[in-house]
């Protein structure tokens, strides 16, 4: 193996800081690239290839990670004395980030080592510019667009397959603030997405100029915006609240704290 598959890792985790969130991003775009992004993985039983291996486990502030490395002198550096698998960041991100592991870096290290949360591995398996970059600010939206809602909320009662909306306002720790709107659908046949996909088009004329939307499936377990969705906005509208209304609580417009395990975490050393 040599030197260069792991070298882009080594460099970008070399750049991350406290605060360097556009460093953090590169050393994801380097893990989840197959060319770069190969990692040594500790494994806690078994040998590599054998049905029982099993990666290492670290619990950091109540979240688990598993434990790698990222060369073979890194490797040699750590200590470890059992058996190790190399393989891709992108493989690892896919099999972990379902079960809530994070991945935690060269723990060996001066300081360390960084630790990447279960939500950014879900990024980097399933296209890292098709999530937002966290931490996440998530709060109830300031901005004042009623025609938009009205109309939404509208086109939706015209579409069977919705049960509700709700939104958010999201800052990611990159890129632009946006509008993001739940989509809570009681089918997701082909035929009911191709009716809420034509709800969202007929509606966005709407949409004043400039103000980016997005949407989200509140079927997401994993997504964070749907996490915070759920706790923390009621719908703005309701197919059932509608038939039967009842008083629901006003939803607080106070910013919330972002969601748990959501971009890099605080150093700490120790397996």
């Amino acid at each position: 193996m040599s030197a260069s598959h792991s070298g882009s890792v080594e460099h970008m985790l070399r750049q991350v800081t406290p605060g360097r969130y556009d460093a953090y991003e590169a050393l994801l775009r380097a893990l989840a690239a197959p060319s770069s992004g190969q990692i040594w993985m500790l494994l806690w039983h078994g040998q590599s290839g054998s049905p029982d291996a099993q990666y290492g486990n670290m619990e950091i502030d109540g979240f688990q990670y598993a434990p790698c490395v990222t060369s073979a002198q890194e490797l040699s550096a750590s200590g470890w004395n059992r058996s190790y698998e190399v393989v891709d960041g992108l493989d690892v991100a896919r099999t972990l980030y379902p079960d809530h592991y994070g991945l935690w870096l060269n723990p060996h290290s001066p300081g360390g080592g960084v630790g990447i949360p279960w939500l950014d591995l879900r990024r980097i398996a399933t296209g890292l510019d098709r999530q937002p970059a966290g931490p996440l600010r998530l709060s109830e939206p300031g901005i004042e667009i009623p025609q938009f809602y009205a109309l939404l909320a509208q086109n939706a009662h015209r579409t069977p397959a919705l049960r509700s909306l709700r939104r958010a306002w999201v800052q990611p720790a990159l890129g632009a603030p946006y509008l993001a709107i739940g989509l809570d659908v009681y089918d997701t046949s082909p035929a009911a997405v191709d009716s809420v996909r034509a709800m969202m088009q007929q509606s966005v004329g709407a949409v004043p100029e400039g103000l980016p939307v997005s949407t989200v499936a509140m079927t997401d377990e994993y997504d964070p915006v749907v996490m915070w969705m759920r706790a923390s906005a009621r719908p703005f509208y309701d197919r059932e609240a509608h038939a039967a209304p009842q008083p629901q609580a006003q939803a607080s417009a106070r910013p919330q704290a972002p969601a748990a395990g959501y971009g890099y975490p605080p150093v700490h050393g120790g397996y």
